[in-house]
């Protein structure tokens, strides 16, 4: 990692003076703690500009940052999990944190986390729809022989009720 990326005057807006080749790590360090551009661009300094377009330009940069983002939801999802099962404790846990706006949050990043794992583990995005396709058939073929057994139930017991 270490691609060199120019920016305009007005990209370096808001960067500390002092800048340094470190801001890197405390970035990722911060997104996936906090999965938040604009706060992890804060702590570390630099102007979100400098950092979309270090991703856009780094290719190493852009694969750290999607894991940062996957850590952040795997955080995200197992704080959201942990305060629906216990709730939150008056007076405990100073933070605010929304449980409807974190779910929404969640729902909207299923695909590009599951997109990231399928990277990861060496399966293109076709075989996983493929997969996930097969599983969806093999419900419906259950739902359907499940409803013909209800059907069947049906009419034995009326053919049943019939006969006495």
């Amino acid at each position: 990692m270490g691609t060199q990326v120019k920016l305009r005057a007005v990209q370096k807006e808001g960067e500390k003076p002092d800048l340094d080749r470190h801001w890197r790590a405390l970035f990722l360090d911060t997104l996936a703690e906090t999965s938040n551009v604009s706060e992890a661009a804060r702590v570390s300094g630099a102007s979100k500009s400098r950092a979309y377009k270090t991703r856009k330009l780094d290719p190493e940069f852009r694969r750290l940052w999607n894991e940062a983002l996957m850590e952040g939801y795997a955080h995200l999802e197992m704080e959201t999990l942990e305060r629906l099962r216990f709730g939150v404790v008056a007076g405990k846990d100073d933070r605010k944190f929304d449980i409807a706006n974190a779910l929404r949050l969640l729902a909207m990043h299923r695909e590009t986390v599951a997109h990231q794992r399928a990277l990861e583990s060496e399966e293109d995005e076709e075989s996983v729809l493929e997969s996930l396709n097969e599983k969806l058939e093999m419900m419906r073929l259950r739902e359907a022989e499940v409803k013909q057994m209800l059907l069947e139930d049906g009419r034995q017991g009326h053919e049943r009720d019939a006969g006495d």
